[in-house]
């Protein structure tokens, strides 16, 4: 069975929600990351056999094909979308990884993208004929008692664990500063912008003075709903035998399933199994890029999966920037790439999703 490699992988900027990217249709927020993947990756258009996108909010259809069209790519890229939530992003490049391995395809563009600004609104009809009703929050399990609004699942872990809110806040603190600090070389300028829009100075005293969501949620310690995308092309290795490009080995990736009641755990297992899957142990990883949704879900992924706290999100994470749902998890891909490619090693990009979902995968430089 042939292995699987990434040879390029960009992002856009993170704009919160009704900023600088508003105005932009999720097409027009993945062209500009696309095309400056096929220059990085110096392969033609041609060479793509599918486009992989995972996208959570928008109106359905297909995407994959909508972004393939507007971005050059062949009439017979057909394109295939994905949506399971915030783990879509990761799970793109885990379906990439199965049609190379199994020899349908050499070359694969996959990520997400997702514009929150540009949602469309939501309405739920009721069989009694009351007249429909909008919502924000899609059903994620069939149980209305197990199906827990995000904010509220992620306090309760908090409980669970005994994580308290001045543990929350430092870890966000922490993530804007590293990130105010850190090297971000995946970024590809959109619309002139060039970095994260929300990336700041956070201070204890701003975290005090944030508004609480519920409990020890507040908009300080949990990721704002953001715009934004970010792709990877994976190819075969007859490819990259063929073109001597610098790669990053795809060694394993897996979802797993877990209490939809706790969905910020979940990653936990995947992250075990993924590691066994590529031989690999926690202290073997160079980086571990953790989403960051809420601070207590990557603490409670950190602490419960036993990774080295000095490996995670070395320069910050998405409470520094914002959660483009379906595109957060191939950010993740994407800034484990270039890390890999400065700093040889391996390394374990995670997330959660709602309905207790864990996405992980294992990438390795030499």
């Amino acid at each position: 069975m042939t292995k699987t490699y990434l040879i390029a992988a960009r992002r856009s900027p993170v704009v919160p929600r009704n900023g600088a990217l508003a105005h932009l249709s999720i097409e027009e927020i993945a062209k500009p990351v696309l095309l400056q993947l096929l220059r990085d990756a110096a392969i033609s258009p041609a060479d793509i056999g599918e486009l992989v996108v995972s996208n959570a909010l928008g109106a359905g259809g297909n995407p994959a094909r909508i972004i393939a069209l507007h971005a050059g790519l062949p009439d017979r890229v057909a394109g295939l979308s994905i949506d399971r939530q915030c783990a879509g992003g990761l799970d793109a490049l885990v379906l990439a990884d199965a049609m190379i391995r199994s020899g349908q395809h050499h070359v694969v563009i996959a990520g997400g993208v997702e514009s929150y600004s540009r949602r469309p609104l939501r309405y739920q009809t009721f069989a009694d004929g009351r007249d429909p009703a909008p919502y924000d929050q899609a059903c994620f399990t069939p149980w209305a008692d197990r199906d827990p609004d995000m904010a509220l699942a992620a306090d309760r872990l908090a409980q669970k664990l005994g994580i308290s809110k001045a543990e929350q806040d430092a870890w966000a603190i922490e993530s804007h500063a590293k990130a105010l600090v850190g090297v971000h070389p995946e970024i590809v300028p959109v619309e002139g912008i060039g970095g994260d829009a929300f990336t700041r100075n956070l201070s204890a005293r701003l975290c005090d003075k944030a508004p609480v969501v519920v409990g020890s949620i507040t908009a300080a310690n949990m990721a704002v709903a953001a715009d934004g995308a970010g792709f990877v092309v994976l190819a075969s290795e007859k490819y990259i035998a063929d073109h001597g490009i610098d790669t990053v080995e795809f060694v394993a990736g897996k979802t797993l399933g877990d209490d939809p009641v706790l969905p910020g755990i979940a990653p936990v297992k995947a992250i075990n199994a993924v590691l066994d899957m590529a031989g690999v142990k926690v202290d073997d990883l160079i980086s571990a890029e953790i989403m960051e949704a809420f601070a207590i879900q990557a603490i409670a992924c950190q602490q419960g999966a036993n990774l080295p706290v000095e490996v995670v999100n070395r320069h910050g994470g998405a409470l520094a920037w914002g959660h483009p749902i379906g595109a957060s998890g191939a950010i993740l891909a994407a800034r484990l790439f270039h890390q890999l490619l400065r700093t040889k090693g391996t390394g374990v990009a995670a997330i959660a999703s709602a309905g207790g979902l864990g996405s992980a995968v294992v990438l390795r430089s030499d």
